[in-house]
């Protein structure tokens, strides 16, 4: 196949969305197949990279985004992705962009006659409420929902999210899940020093948080989960990684904290499998491929039960889960972990155990037979599911 892959955001750039769209075309390429990528300009030096077999780039111009520092979102171009298509047709397209990029891509497949798959990565209109803004959040929904409809099928990876997205009027949605590299995130990378450089002492819980440092990540209840975690073992340290708008306050109010900012490959992987307690206090999430990182780590996980964390864990068997939005019970989880050490290695153990079932190689198969349905015209929606 000759797959168009539309999108805002693309490695060397850190987040989840980045990770799981590089996933993706890397197991189509691996397949045989072409990649044809549109992207914005992540900086004033960047060049299409000529370097991957099967992969060709489009670089197109874009503008920074308002508060998240390093990601462009692509402006309008049709005229220039309906050029580069009409010259090499793509048998099927995907969108993982909702924003002025997206729509001129959709409008380029339309008159080409290209099908066109989407993909829900990110739940920008939930975002509306940490940033004062919640007023705007049905008005945002209401416009990826008509975006999203104009495609022919929209991806989302839990079933939970599918079941939620339909009950919003959403069509045609198909679960494709997400995979962890469990030969990278290995909880033999501990690294006691890398903890010592943390100050940790002895075997004092190191507890960890990986991802953006912002509002729209809960990061106030992951601080008051760990002091009350603190409280009881006051030997605890807090780890944590990545960066944001939040990382300057944060580091002001908690001198105690280590902040390791951004950290990627091998580097990244260290430093979950020193760690010992996963904290994820997001309500924000499509899914959260960290969850599935500190997994395949052999975290204790203590998160919400929603997203990946009720895709793939069970509480009390494998992770610490609270029901939705109670933070009290949230907190209360973590609290309860650091008075029963052997409970933290029995919960890591039994992750990184259903982490090993969550194989990148399953997920590329359901992908391409997905993208082949519909590029032959023959899917029924949401009739292609990558299993649990």
């Amino acid at each position: 196949m000759r797959v168009g892959l539309v999108t805002e955001t693309w490695p060397p750039e850190i987040n989840g969305v980045a990770h799981t769209l590089h996933h993706m075309s890397e197991g189509l390429l691996g397949r045989g197949h072409s990649v044809h990528l549109v992207r914005p300009r992540q900086h004033r030096a960047d060049r299409p990279n000529g370097e991957i077999t099967g992969l060709s780039e489009q670089v197109l111009p874009g503008l920074p985004i308002p508060g998240y520092k390093g990601l462009h979102f692509g402006l309008p171009a049709r005229g220039a992705i309906q050029k580069a298509w009409a010259s090499t047709k793509p048998d099927v397209v995907y969108l993982a962009t909702e924003g002025p990029l997206g729509h001129s891509a959709l409008a380029a497949a339309r008159s080409l006659g290209v099908p066109v798959v989407s993909g829900f990565h990110t739940n920008f209109h939930s975002y509306s409420r940490y940033y004062r803004l919640g007023f705007l959040e049905p008005a945002v929904a209401g416009l990826l929902r008509r975006f999203h409809n104009r495609t022919d099928c929209t991806l989302v990876p839990t079933e939970n999210l599918r079941a939620e997205l339909t009950g919003q009027g959403f069509r045609n949605c198909a679960v494709l899940a997400r995979g962890v590299n469990t030969r990278l995130f290995d909880p033999a990378r501990r690294d006691p020093d890398l903890r010592q450089s943390w100050g940790v002492e002895g075997d004092a819980p190191v507890v960890l948080y990986v991802g953006r440092l912002a509002a729209e990540k809960n990061l106030g209840l992951a601080v008051e989960a760990f002091r009350a975690l603190q409280s009881k073992c006051p030997a605890a340290r807090f780890v944590l990684v990545g960066d944001g708008p939040l990382a300057a306050e944060l580091k002001r109010q908690h001198p105690d904290f280590v902040f390791c900012g951004m950290r990627t490959g091998e580097d990244l992987a260290r430093h979950y499998a020193s760690g010992d307690v996963f904290l994820f206090p997001s309500t924000s999430e499509t899914f959260g491929n960290v969850v599935l990182e500190a997994m395949a780590s052999g975290l204790a996980i203590v998160a919400y039960d929603y997203a990946a964390a009720r895709e793939h864990l069970r509480d009390g068997r494998s992770a610490a889960l609270a029901h939705l939005d109670d933070a009290h019970g949230f907190v209360a989880r973590a609290r309860a972990l650091v008075e029963d050490p052997e409970r933290i290695r029995v919960l890591g153990a039994a992750a990184r155990e259903r982490a090993l079932s969550v194989d990148w190689d399953h997920i590329y198969d359901t992908l391409e037979s997905l993208l082949q349905a519909h590029a032959a015209g023959g899917l029924s929606h949401g009739s292609v599911t990558a299993n649990r």
